[in-house]
């Protein structure tokens, strides 16, 4: 039988593990989230 706690444990593993990954990669690798607020530059010219 699965159990609430069963599932919660597992749910705690995963997010864990993917924040551990997460913290891992380079600034640049992360996607979209800095870019995602940059202004268009004007055009000189």
């Amino acid at each position: 039988m699965y159990s609430i706690e069963m599932a919660y444990a597992r749910m705690r593993e995963l997010q864990d593990l993917a924040n551990r990954s997460r913290a891992h990669r380079p600034v640049g690798a992360r996607p979209g989230k800095a870019k995602a607020f940059r202004l268009p530059r004007a055009n000189k010219g």
